[in-house]
């Protein structure tokens, strides 16, 4: 089974259940087990900031999954729970990322793994962090934490 790394984040409606829901669903999904999800930060919106703030957690799973069939799968999570893509990034009741797919790297039309904003996002990078601080990230060979330690975090909220 490949270790994987989710982001996921919701900026409408009930936040928290839109993510325990998508937290659940992930769990059901076919040849893959949940192993742990991060604790849950409030952040402001990045890129198009003129919206609510998200809510943000990260979730890793083993799965036998290939890298493209995941992102499907997410994607019909997605549109389960009313995802609707109006506009680049905008708000959503949910969005989920693929991060990591264990140590490959991936470039395609659909998806790029190391997912390619990661590294400039403390959203992301702090949740992760909390479930893997030492994983080396397969394009920069630096680990969660060292890249963590370049970028400006303390927007980011447990709550």
């Amino acid at each position: 089974m490949t270790v994987v790394y989710l982001s996921l984040g919701s900026n409408m409606g009930d936040k928290l259940a839109y993510l325990k829901q998508a937290i659940q669903r992930l769990s059901q999904l076919p040849k893959t087990r949940f192993v742990k999800a991060s604790s849950f930060f409030q952040t402001a919106a990045w890129g198009k900031t003129d919206q609510d703030d998200f809510i943000n957690a990260v979730v890793q799973l083993d799965t036998d999954l290939e890298a493209i069939e995941l992102l499907y799968q997410c994607q019909e999570i997605e549109k389960d729970l009313d995802r609707v893509r109006h506009e680049h990034w905008g708000p959503r009741t949910i969005d989920i990322d693929i991060l990591l797919y264990g140590e490959a790297t991936y470039h395609s039309p659909e998806l790029i793994v190391p997912h390619p904003y990661m590294m400039e996002r403390a959203f992301v990078l702090v949740p992760l962090a909390e479930l893997t601080e030492d994983f080396v990230i397969p394009t920069t060979g630096q680990t969660i934490l060292e890249v963590l330690a370049q970028i400006s975090h303390d927007d980011v909220v447990k709550i």
